[in-house]
């Protein structure tokens, strides 16, 4: 399911990026929006995805869930009615979502503390990130009591974890094994 995603959103995105940059944002926010709608309603997904539907009475509810959406983006769906693939519409999004994201040079950070950080520090270090990265941040601030202390930073998909917990379980495990 995995390499159908990938195919698929490469596709889209390949197709949306040679008509412009215009093109690429409204059909990565139409995609967002018919997995969001598709994610919250069970009738959609039992509709979309069920083999008991035929590709034309798909087709057509597309045209009628999808009206004044880009040409490209309503063919894509339409592929994928007809090729019965729609139940991988939600790791085709994930997967168009972080080509958008590279093409844009946009970078997921999340900061986990055990309270909630001032603002400023939390922006401050975004700020930095920002700066040595080159890249725009997409800040998240998270409080886990269960960190006790300390940060733990995520940067795309590189974890750096400062915490008080995760030094007490090195700890933990130096003394368990006499070093």
């Amino acid at each position: 399911m995995e390499e159908i995603a990938r195919a698929y959103s490469e596709a889209l995105f390949g197709v949306a990026k040679e008509n412009g940059k215009e093109k690429l944002d409204a059909v990565h926010e139409q995609l967002g929006q018919f997995a969001d709608a598709l994610a919250e309603s069970r009738d959609l997904q039992v509709f979309f995805f069920s083999p008991y539907f035929s590709s034309s009475e798909k087709r057509d509810g597309i045209a009628t869930a999808v009206s004044g959406a880009e040409p490209e983006f309503v063919n894509f769906l339409e592929l994928l009615a007809e090729k019965h693939r729609m139940p991988a519409l939600f790791r085709i999004r994930r997967r168009f979502d972080q080509l958008w994201d590279v093409e844009n040079r946009r970078l997921a950070v999340t900061v986990t503390a055990a309270i909630d950080l001032d603002p400023s520090v939390v922006e401050a270090l975004g700020g930095e990130i920002e700066k040595r990265t080159g890249q725009t941040v997409e800040l998240i601030s998270r409080v886990d009591p269960e960190i006790l202390g300390g940060l733990v930073l995520q940067v795309g998909n590189q974890v750096m974890d400062a915490s008080i917990r995760s030094r007490l379980d090195r700890l933990r495990k130096e003394v368990a094994s006499g070093v």
